[in-house]
């Protein structure tokens, strides 16, 4: 077992699995939008930050539909593609979309909050599905485990084989959302700007 395991495997893994982790995972949407309305009200874009931030979020969003068009859920273990940088590419993919939609808001206070909920929310969520997934798929999973990084990629990437992104993925992964929830963000902090 490589030293991730061994790491999670502990007290401490089995208090994220189990306890916060599994509230963290029920309450993080709901969480999600509270920090989002937060946003809607105290956001002060300008039209500088607004492009440059829209810019970041839509690395981020690029990097999600990436993801989602080489992932089958429950059914393989998705090695390809961003998976074969980093084990976490749609939660990369979202903190990118909050870094630069917190920058288009100009206010660093939501920065910080926003920082502050990612860790707390989906680091611990991270590892609940790390340890379902190498109940799942064990060895295969530890083997993976061990040649990717948990959340920031590496230039090297895994030699993986499998198949090519497919929009059909994408859409039964339901990604569009994400996409919609991108341009209603920006749209929102045009908006604001104009009626100023």
């Amino acid at each position: 077992m490589n030293r991730l395991w061994r790491r999670s495997s502990g007290a401490c893994g089995e208090l994220i699995n189990k306890g916060f982790g599994t509230f963290v995972a029920r309450w993080r949407v709901p969480m999600g939008f509270a920090l989002g309305i937060a946003f809607l009200i105290f956001a002060q874009p300008t039209a500088s930050l607004l492009i440059a931030g829209s810019l970041v979020a839509l690395l981020g969003l690029g990097i999600r539909a990436y993801a989602a068009g080489h992932l089958d859920k429950m059914r393989s273990l998705a090695t390809c593609g961003p998976y074969a940088y980093t084990r976490n590419p749609l939660y990369l993919g979202s903190l990118l979309i909050g870094v630069g939609l917190v920058i288009a808001g100009g206010r660093w206070f939501l920065a910080a909050a926003f920082i502050v909920f990612f860790i707390f929310v989906y680091w611990p969520v991270m590892r609940r599905e790390e340890a379902g997934l190498l109940k799942q798929y064990g060895k295969k999973y530890e083997e993976y485990a061990a040649a990717v990084p948990l959340f920031f990629p590496h230039r090297k990437s895994a030699k993986a084989r499998g198949e090519k992104f497919q929009w059909r993925r994408y859409q039964r992964n339901r990604e569009y959302e994400a996409a919609f929830g991108y341009l209603a963000g920006v749209l929102f902090l045009a908006l604001k700007i104009l009626l100023r």
